[in-house]
C-alpha cells in the first residue's frame, strides 16, 4: 500500500497495532460478556488478570511450603516425635537434606529411610540433651545467686 499523501500515511496505524491488539484479546477469550471482544475492556481485565497471576505463583509456593509441613509433621508423629525435633538437628547437621521438599518426599514414598532420619534426629537431640547437662564436672550452664552462695 502506497501512500502519496502525509495526511493518509499518518492516519494509518500499519500492521503492528492489529497484531498488538489481536495479543491482548487472546488473553482475554475465556472472559465472560464484553471483556473478551472489547479491546478497551480487555486491557482493563488482562491487566487485573495478571495482577493476581502474580500472586497466585507467591501464594501457591506459601502452600507448598505449608504442605510439605504438615505431611512432615504427620510422618514425625508417627514415630513419637514432634516436627522441631527433626528438623532442628537438620540445620546443624550435614547428613540431613537441606529443603522441606526433599525431605517431604521421603516421608511419602520412602518411610523405612524416613524412620532412619527420624532415629538419627532422636540421638542428635540426646546428644544436645547430654551436652547442656554437662559432665558434672562443671557447674550448670545457667547461674543464679543462690548457687554462687
Amino acid at each position: 500500500m502506497v501512500f502519496l499523501t502525509l495526511s493518509c500515511w499518518i492516519r494509518n496505524r500499519g500492521p503492528d497495532r492489529f497484531w498488538k491488539v489481536q495479543e491482548l484479546l487472546k488473553h482475554a477469550r475465556h472472559f465472560r460478556g464484553r471483556k473478551n471482544r472489547c479491546y478497551k475492556l480487555a486491557v482493563l481485565a488482562v491487566r487485573r488478570a495478571f495482577v493476581y497471576a502474580t500472586k497466585g505463583r507467591k501464594l501457591k509456593k506459601r502452600n507448598m511450603r505449608t504442605l510439605w509441613i504438615t505431611r512432615i509433621a504427620a510422618a514425625t508423629r508417627e514415630h513419637n516425635m514432634k516436627y522441631p525435633i527433626l528438623i532442628v538437628p537438620a540445620s546443624s547437621s550435614s547428613c540431613f537434606f537441606p529443603s522441606s521438599s526433599s525431605v517431604h518426599d521421603i516421608a511419602i514414598t520412602e518411610p523405612r529411610t524416613f524412620l532412619s532420619l527420624a532415629k538419627l534426629a532422636r540421638a542428635r537431640q540426646q546428644e544436645g540433651f547430654r551436652a547442656a547437662l554437662g559432665d558434672g564436672k562443671e557447674p550448670p550452664g545457667v547461674l543464679s545467686r543462690v548457687m554462687l552462695q
